[in-house]
């Protein structure tokens, strides 16, 4: 598969994100159609994602992009999202963001 199409496929998952909305970054890559590719994910996020809800794409634990927790906490706390000892509160997903 080419990066592009990756890069691409990720993207529409990531344009759909609405305010308050969190994912991990395994939901993102299995959404996308690129299940156990959790990591790519944050690669195109941290090298290329200009413009994309970055913030609201945490890891498995609710842990906070390295070097951007205090941005990335500040944004989602003013979309409604809780936080607990600098993680996100992780809940079920209700509602398929497609």
């Amino acid at each position: 598969m080419a990066p592009q199409e990756f890069e691409d496929d990720v993207r529409r998952v990531l344009e759909r994100l609405t305010s308050g909305t969190v994912m991990t970054y395994g939901e993102v890559a299995l959404e996308a159609g690129h299940p156990g590719a959790a990591r790519a994910v944050g690669t195109f996020l941290a090298r290329g994602g200009t413009g994309l809800p970055w913030w609201r794409v945490v890891t498995s634990t609710g842990r906070l992009a390295p070097g951007h927790e205090r941005e990335q906490a500040q944004r989602l706390r003013s979309e409604g999202v809780r936080m607990n000892n600098g993680r996100v509160v992780m809940r079920a997903r209700s509602k398929d963001p497609k």
